[in-house]
């Protein structure tokens, strides 16, 4: 009997394979961290091999204890969205290290696609700015510095994935008739996805030079068809339908049971990402936010979202941890943050991927000021936290502008929400309640909500509401003053970050 849905997370730090049974809760886990790869200043990239060798390694500590593979309905897959893995699928073998969403390498790219006016078309039809942030730019740039690569692709020779459709690909066969899917939320992600026909657009694939044959199949993101079955010789040992694919930042907003309009959540893990539920119509940004797809189940109409990503939140600890050698693990941010009671006067704002939303500035980078002789390590983590907040509040005064939308709770998951001292400081600065799931990893039960949805697990998302329970709230203590003045030296620390000009390009 099949009693507990799979998802694989395939994340921007760590693979994990959860499991979970049919009220919503973890009852097995496996997690491996793979390497990051930082060639230069702004440049981000993953092994592709490495990461398939992780998802593997998860699933098989995943399955290691009393739940096996034969008690699974279903399997689910979420990923780190625009992350760019280019190989050949008649060998397997990559073309490039996987280029990560953070990456900044393609500026200059981006710049002329700005200056020939391409940035409006794109906006019209695919919802979003012209940034390095997207997979089709990070393609654009691999066809420009890997010889061979573009008439490979014309050629059949040079497939383009996420890495969501770099797993599948891998768990349904590879090189022996592995499937080339994706679903519409990573397809979103792309700059070459018409948001309106869900299809690849020739318009788009022209601006980017892209041929339409190397890119995956758009599916919906719970395919009560299935994508295909991994295979009987794979890491599961057995077939098991692959139903669902959902972008992890979608898949946080199907785990948070946001299904109604105006209902969103904030997720803290290498970035911060807020997604708010506009319906099935898309709502064009006037405030720097992008418009994205939020999920289609089936046949359903697609649900789109406002997002607002921020690429520096987790990350910016993990530099604390392994730039400057202040904590030796995550978890000790808070301990240290808390040895002060407030910053001592300095700001910190991690630029270190320019800036992404609301200001989208991809020439901007990381800056401290406000420093004296009076600081120490603990005001320097105490700014990297209170940074994750003003982060968010910035996106959340765009999407009330963009969507008439008053917060008035924020829903909040992922790995940082385990700091409650950051959770307080969230709803000081942001001035409104902070709420906290039961299920705190979202992204895996969202994946999983998808593919349960697909095989009739679960029978709607009303099943999946009642899922839904309150762990922890934080109220703000804040007065107005204070969070008015706190606010006021973020935006003036911005504006820093954007002075900076490298000497380069002086």
């Amino acid at each position: 009997m099949s009693e507990f849905v799979a998802a694989i997370d395939q994340g921007t730090t760590s693979s994990r394979m959860m499991i979970f049974d049919h009220g919503g809760a973890a009852v097995a886990r496996g997690q491996l961290e793979f390497e990051q790869i930082l060639p230069q200043a702004g440049w981000v990239e993953h092994d592709p091999v490495a990461i398939w060798d992780s998802v593997r390694d998860a699933i098989g500590a995943c399955l290691s204890g009393d739940i096996s593979a034969e008690q699974l309905a279903a399997v689910g897959v979420t990923n780190q969205r625009e992350t760019t893995v280019v190989w050949n699928p008649t060998t397997g073998e990559p073309y490039h290290n996987a280029i990560v969403w953070q990456d900044t390498r393609n500026d200059r790219l981006v710049s002329r696609h700005k200056n020939e006016g391409h940035e409006e078309i794109v906006k019209a039809k695919a919802g979003l700015p012209v940034a390095t942030y997207f997979a089709g730019g990070k393609i654009e740039w691999l066809f420009e510095h890997v010889d061979g690569l573009r008439e490979a692709a014309h050629n059949g020779e040079a497939v383009f994935g996420t890495t969501d459709t770099w797993v599948l690909w891998n768990l349904t066969g590879g090189t022996d008739g592995g499937i080339h899917v994706t679903d519409v939320t990573n397809a979103s992600r792309s700059m070459l996805m018409d948001l309106t026909t869900l299809d690849w657009d020739d318009e788009l694939l022209e601006l980017f030079g892209i041929p339409r044959e190397m890119l995956p199949e758009i599916k919906a993101s719970s395919e009560p068809d299935f994508y295909g079955v991994t295979r009987a010789d794979g890491p599961f040992g057995r077939e098991l339908p692959l139903c669902g694919i959902l972008g992890d930042q979608q898949a946080a907003t199907v785990g948070q049971v946001c299904y109604d309009k105006g209902e969103g959540k904030n997720t803290y893990g290498t970035g911060n990402f807020m997604l708010l539920n506009t319906g099935t119509t898309p709502v064009p940004s006037e405030n720097g936010l992008l418009t994205t797809l939020g999920y289609k189940f089936g046949d359903d109409d697609p649900v789109y979202c406002l997002e607002g990503s921020i690429a520096v939140t987790g990350s910016s600890i993990q530099w604390l941890r392994d730039q400057l050698g202040i904590i030796d693990d995550a978890a000790e941010s808070e301990a240290l943050a808390n040895e002060v009671d407030d910053t001592g006067g300095m700001v910190f704002v991690p630029a270190f991927s320019g800036l992404f939303a609301p200001y989208w500035d991809s020439a901007a980078r990381g800056v401290m000021v406000g420093m004296s002789r009076f600081n120490t390590k603990a005001h320097v983590a105490r700014a990297a936290l209170e940074a994750v907040c003003y982060q968010s509040k910035d996106v959340a005064i765009a999407m009330q502008q963009d969507s008439g939308v008053e917060l008035d709770v924020m829903k909040v998951d992922g790995g940082m929400t385990s700091n409650d001292t950051l959770m307080q400081m969230q709803a000081d600065i942001a001035g409104v309640p902070v709420s906290k799931p039961v299920v705190a990893e979202t992204t895996a039960l969202g994946a999983a909500y998808a593919a349960g949805l697909a095989t009739g697990f679960w029978s709607g998302t009303d099943e999946l509401r009642d899922n839904w329970l309150e762990d922890k709230r934080w109220e703000p203590q804040w007065s107005d003053d204070q969070r008015e003045a706190g606010y006021d030296r973020w935006k003036r620390a911005i504006e820093r970050t954007r002075d900076w000009v490298d000497v380069e390009d002086a």
